[in-house]
């Protein structure tokens, strides 16, 4: 199994763009190799895009500046340098196996609205997606309240936590949760699942009339994974 967690910077890029780059993200996540895709900071209007390109099924739940969202968008589609963030924003699963349930979780509303996903899929695998909060200790304070209710939302079933967690060092709540990959904020975890080969960086490079750009100021993070034996799973708890 496939796992890539990737912030896409509110659909913008590095060097900027002043133009919609929807259709680039979109062609990227079709062709890379992944079987969840944990997406963080995505224009509202985009997730059912990508997920179509991607042969996918897909969840989104609003995050934060929504408001006006109509007006944020016909900025942001013109052009997102201009909207930046205030483009409006949701967290979205993408899963190439059918997702038989999906909740949003508020974990704040002050100083930010934060909104994690929990969703399960048809094969009984969970799912926990998060973008925190940009200060140390409120991101900590909702990671430790994500635990909580991803650990009950999954029960004795494997879960797969990750996404922009604003903390470069996380903590696991117990020793059968394997952190699996890290790059400075972005992170993945496993819980009833054995990671494979090592995490890998994707490359995010494309053309964009003529010039090469970086698409999002993040990197897409990819792990790999297997189910557990099932002596293992017996005591995941």
């Amino acid at each position: 199994m496939l796992i890539l967690s990737w912030n896409l910077f509110h659909g913008r890029s590095l060097p900027p763009t002043r133009r919609s780059l929807l259709e680039q993200f979109a062609a990227n996540l079709a062709q890379w190799p992944w079987d969840v895709a944990l997406l963080q900071e995505v224009p509202p209007w985009w997730p059912a895009g990508l997920a179509r390109a991607a042969a996918a099924d897909q969840r989104s739940a609003l995050t934060s500046r929504n408001s006006l969202l109509a007006l944020r968008r016909a900025v942001a589609q013109c052009d997102p340098e201009l909207a930046k963030s205030n483009g409006g924003g949701c967290n979205a699963i993408l899963s190439r196996t059918p997702i038989a349930e999906h909740a949003a979780l508020r974990l704040r509303v002050w100083p930010e609205r934060r909104v994690a996903q929990l969703a399960r899929l048809e094969d009984g695998m969970c799912l926990a997606n998060f973008h925190a909060s940009a200060r140390v200790p409120l991101a900590e304070d909702e990671l430790r309240r994500l635990w909580e209710r991803a650990l009950d939302w999954a029960g004795e079933e494997p879960l797969i936590l990750g996404g922009d967690l604003n903390l470069r060092s996380p903590v696991a709540p117990n020793p059968a949760i394997a952190h699996v990959a890290a790059r400075d904020v972005d992170h993945i975890f496993l819980r009833g699942l054995v990671p494979l080969a090592g995490a890998d960086v994707l490359d995010r490079h494309v053309l964009v009339e003529g010039a090469s750009v970086e698409l999002s100021d993040h990197p897409p993070l990819r792990a790999s994974a297997e189910p557990a034996p099932l002596a293992t799973l017996a005591h995941i708890r």
